[in-house]
């Protein structure tokens, strides 16, 4: 399940990650995800083995646009969940800033392997007044099999931005949650941060050798 919640973090990110311009208040969620996923690969195009020699450059690029289309904020709090209102704005705002360096450095393996062709975006119904959404795809897995991975997008002024995937039914926000909040309950969130920021550094460091 962890390898599919692996999986789904890399499309969330592949998918957010597609536009340089700000978020356009006027998309809707399933256009923000049905030409993301288009222009992704357009962007990879013929750049892969350049990109998995060139790590820093992979990672600029994503972090360049993907902060734009994630809320990231609304997820970090998510992920935090009780502790939110137990920590300081520093501490949040630093553990915010690790978690998401972390995921970057994490899953920029599977952004160059993605596919445009192993995903199918279903359409979306919503309606003008609302300001939730859930954009549901399916992925198909290397043996054919087709897994559901679904998009929690809120609208915010920036337009619709995506902060969770759900891999059949299981929440990255949640899973992150279970694990931190243990290790938070157990370490402190200074422990967590640390650890996160350990493990950035060995993954930037593993890339560079």
């Amino acid at each position: 399940m962890l390898k599919r919640i692996s999986m789904g973090l890399i499309l969330l990110m592949t998918f957010v990650a597609s536009w340089q311009s700000m978020a356009d208040p006027v998309r809707s969620p399933h256009e923000i995800i049905t030409m993301a996923a288009s222009s992704m690969a357009e962007q990879l195009k013929g750049r892969k083995d350049y990109l998995d020699d060139n790590r820093e450059e992979l990672y600029a690029l994503i972090n360049e646009i993907l902060v734009p289309h994630f809320d990231t904020r609304y997820a970090g709090r998510l992920v935090l969940g009780k502790y939110w209102k137990a920590v300081t704005k520093a501490q949040r705002n630093q553990f915010i800033e690790v978690f998401y360096e972390f995921l970057l450095q994490s899953y920029a393996n599977g952004i160059l392997k993605f596919d445009e062709d192993a995903i199918t975006v279903h359409p979306v119904d919503i309606g003008r007044e609302d300001k939730r959404a859930t954009v549901k795809t399916e992925m198909r897995m290397e043996d054919g099999k087709l897994i559901p991975v679904n998009y929690s997008m809120r609208k915010s002024k920036f337009g619709w931005r995506v902060y969770d995937v759900r891999i059949e039914g299981v929440s990255y926000i949640q899973n992150y949650r279970n694990q931190f909040n243990a290790e938070i309950g157990a370490l402190g969130i200074e422990a967590v941060i640390e650890r996160l920021q350990s493990e950035t550094r060995k993954a930037k460091l593993t890339t560079e050798s």
